[in-house]
């Protein structure tokens, strides 16, 4: 104990409100927990409490970085009661500057489990990351994902990454053909193409997470089967050929897990996209290209969403975007 006499300064406009206040200040007593706790200090107390049902590897990992580097460096001073709703609006407000639309979804859901936590140990009585205002923001890079890249875009950029190795440029492939995952890619075996019923399913993935490369379920934890589509048959051909069907369907130039990351660095992707026409085009928009070229061909939206392995039908429509081509065509069929 540091004997330290704490004081805690508050005015208010009416009795009931002054009422409300002892009431709150009451609490403690019952629980055993100091009012006037700082989100700092109320984080260290509970450890991971609030990781709690989360992916070790993956997204528990992304929110402990969201934790350290944003929430406890904007918020941690503050006491856990004097954390309004305002004050988590201003914050996220300059959150928004700098931060991606991922990394910014991810530091308001950690800072909303924490304070989830505090709400069941009674230090407050409503959440107020919750009642937060709620806003729409526009990605920076959305245009760019817009005019998404042909097919034959795909091959030539395929072509330009088996210069650094082959398995680059079939990646590429698989990426796009398969509307799958740069993770669901990298965990695909053998077995997983069948010929006879000309498909390849997609039940895990290689993630680079907490801890190095582990194997784990798909994102939606759903198994799910992909139809092989013409332009793919050759390089799978020549990935199944004559191969145990217990093997890994790609290794990079040292046998190793081809990565998002290691695509990224050994190719100088930035600098082939942007010489095709594409600047920012990431390896994840080519998910997108394959499952917007499945819904122009007249796919129905909920196979679409199957094939992607979407749990909603709102999700899969967010990876559809109308490229140049097909607007001109929706445009001559409205004149016929």
């Amino acid at each position: 104990m540091s004997h330290r006499r704490r004081s805690y300064l508050v005015t208010v406009d009416d009795l009931g409100k002054a009422n409300d206040f002892f009431e709150r200040m009451e609490v403690p007593d019952r629980t055993t927990m100091d009012p006037l706790i700082s989100l700092h200090e109320y984080t260290e107390m509970i450890g991971t409490r609030y990781l709690r049902g989360l992916d070790p590897t993956s997204t528990a990992s992304n929110y402990r970085g969201a934790i350290n580097l944003r929430v406890l460096h904007a918020l941690g001073h503050l006491s856990i009661r004097s954390i309004t709703t305002g004050t988590i609006d201003r914050t996220i407000d300059t959150w928004e500057i700098s931060c991606s639309s991922a990394t910014l979804k991810n530091t308001i859901a950690v800072l909303t489990r924490v304070l989830d936590e505090a709400v069941r140990d009674e230090l407050i009585t409503t959440n107020p990351a919750r009642t937060r205002a709620r806003r729409q923001r526009q990605p920076a890079r959305m245009v760019a994902v817009l005019e998404i890249p042909s097919l034959a875009t795909v091959v030539q950029l395929a072509d330009l990454c088996r210069a650094a190795h082959a398995a680059y440029g079939d990646f590429v492939l698989l990426c796009a053909l398969l509307a799958a995952r740069s993770s669901e890619v990298a965990g695909l075996l053998v077995g997983d193409v069948d010929w006879d019923q000309k498909c390849v399913t997609i039940s895990r993935q290689h993630f680079p997470g907490a801890g190095g490369l582990c194997v784990k379920p798909t994102k939606a934890r759903r198994v799910r089967v992909v139809p092989i589509l013409k332009p793919l048959e050759a390089t799978l051909r020549q990935l199944t050929d004559n191969r145990d069907p217990g093997e890994p369907l790609l290794r990079g130039p040292r046998g190793g897990v081809v990565t998002t990351g290691a695509l990224r660095h050994a190719t100088n992707w930035d600098s082939l996209v942007t010489a095709l026409g594409h600047p920012g085009l990431r390896r994840h928009d080519l998910r997108h290209a394959g499952a917007t070229w499945f819904a122009n061909a007249g796919v129905p939206l909920h196979i679409v969403s199957d094939v992607l392995g979407h749990a909603s039908l709102e999700t899969t429509k967010t990876y559809l975007h109308s490229s140049r081509t097909e607007l001109t065509r929706a445009a001559a069929e409205v004149d016929r």
